[in-house]
């Protein structure tokens, strides 16, 4: 990707009729990734009610907002989160000594233990935490896959949706953008035995689920910044009814576990003699609004259903639990648009899951620039950078992802002069930021125009690192 020089027409399609009346006002970057170009000495005009209007000079006496040494970007777009199981780090990286072979089996059992200690307000503390770190990595939007939805012995809360509230409270204190992916959840597995480390996820019925994601979606109308979709949690957690009730409900974004783990396609076609991509297939499941998470152990024949769908890679988490590596240059090559998310929060780095989605292909295919990307230096650069913006946000249902007339102002910005991004070539700079920023490189991030995070720090920082090392003293004894 070569610099381009800023003109009238590198401004994009003007200003937005809604905001052509409104006071706007400036920021002014070293650099700036405008609607797919990288901008020097361009500034970026944001309207009073936080959409982008244009990229330019700046004009005389404009209110201006200087950010020295910065490249602006789109804000991150985490597609896939498990906030509460922020509170596994270190608690899972020893092998318990009545098992022979610690796997994600064993892992999902611990991470079990972890989801029965916490109440409501454990939910938002450990969710806040969660969130705040993301903001201060560049996230702006999360897709929250939440399947915690009753009290440890199944029995509902008072307010039934407490603790998806509590969730969206917690990304809302925090300033992130919030989609809630209300996960559907009803047995153990095929022929399984009942697990009571479960009973706080079940729904009784495909009706109460989606039920409940509808009510969801009314109690948060009036915040546009809280999207409510639906995620039957994977062909273990929910029967093939559950997945043509989904099918048929009419909701448009649905996201979905799939083929994480060998096992889950050996079950899945001992019971319905399909593996899990077939099935969603027959069910009528796969298509714009459906995103398949991890889809690790899919055929090439399975990469060719999900062709209109997205699919997102977790490969911090997927290396963590030993899941496998994603064929991701597959995937690709099919036309399924690749996403990231963060997991189970085992690290949170979208540049470095970036890093590692790239970088695990190299390790299985014996070569380097393994993702097809466009030409030139920066190419790959550009190409994962968007996988983490622009696709994600497609993934979510959202406007945003990429800096343009029209969008929304959420972006980050990475500081030039931090020691990892050092003497960055100017024809790589995209590439240098995705394979050699560390996290402390993003210094400033805002959602909807508003200043979430400035120079490294977000307002809530003490006080949530408090109240989490309290959290975690309480319910863990460490």
């Amino acid at each position: 990707m070569v610099s381009a020089p800023v003109t009238k027409a590198a401004r994009g399609e003007g200003r937005l009729p809604h905001a052509s009346m409104s006071p706007s006002r400036w920021l002014l970057p070293d650099a700036v990734l405008w609607n797919g170009q990288l901008l020097r000495g361009a500034a970026v005009e944001v309207s009073s009610d936080g959409f982008l209007l244009s990229a330019g000079p700046l004009p005389p006496a404009a209110g201006v907002e200087r950010l020295p040494g910065r490249l602006l970007l789109p804000g991150l777009v985490d597609v896939h989160s498990h906030a509460f199981q922020r509170t596994l780090r270190g608690r899972t990286q020893a092998r318990s000594p009545d098992v022979e072979v610690d796997d994600f089996w064993t892992w999902r059992e611990a991470m079990y233990r972890a989801a029965m200690t916490l109440d409501p307000e454990g939910v938002y503390v450990a969710s806040r935490q969660c969130f705040l770190e993301m903001a201060l990595a560049g996230i702006t939007s999360v897709g929250e896959f939440h399947y915690l939805h009753h009290q440890p012995d199944g029995r509902p809360y008072a307010e039934p949706l407490e603790l998806a509230l509590q969730v969206i409270r917690a990304a809302r204190d925090v300033g992130l953008r919030i989609v809630l992916l209300r996960a559907g959840y009803t047995r153990a597995g095929y022929m399984a035995a009942p697990n009571p480390r479960q009973v706080r996820f079940y729904d009784a019925t495909p009706e109460a689920w989606l039920r409940a994601a509808a009510d969801l979606r009314a109690r948060t109308a009036q915040d546009t910044l809280v999207t409510v979709g639906i995620a039957p949690h994977s062909v273990r957690a929910v029967p093939r009814a559950w997945l043509e009730a989904a099918a048929t409900s009419g909701e448009s974004l649905v996201h979905m576990h799939v083929a994480e783990q060998p096992e889950e396609v050996v079950v899945c076609q001992a019971e319905y003699g399909r593996r899990p991509v077939e099935l969603l297939a027959d069910v009528g499941l796969l298509g714009e609004g459906f995103t398949a998470v991890h889809a690790v152990h899919t055929m090439p024949h399975e990469r060719e259903l999900l062709r209109d769908a997205s699919v997102c890679a977790c490969p911090s988490t997927e290396r963590d639990l030993g899941d496998g590596v994603l064929a991701a240059d597959g995937m690709a090559r099919a036309g399924a648009r690749l996403c990231i998310g963060t997991d189970s929060q085992a690290t949170l780095d979208c540049f470095d899951e970036l890093r590692m989605l790239e970088g695990s292909l190299r390790l299985t295919r014996g070569r380097r620039a393994v993702l097809d990307a466009p030409e030139g230096p920066d190419g790959l650069g550009q190409l994962l950078l968007g996988v983490a913006s622009e696709n994600g946000a497609r993934a979510l249902g959202l406007p945003t992802g990429v800096l343009r007339p029209g969008a929304p102002a959420d972006l980050c910005t990475v500081d030039l002069n931090h020691p990892s991004l050092i003497g960055a070539p100017a024809n790589a700079l995209l590439a240098t930021v995705v394979f050699s920023a560390e996290v402390a490189a993003v210094r400033d991030v805002a959602v909807q125009g508003q200043w979430v995070v400035r120079d490294g720090r977000h307002r809530l920082g003490d006080t949530s690192a408090r109240a989490y090392g309290e959290l975690c003293r309480r319910v863990f004894q460490a």
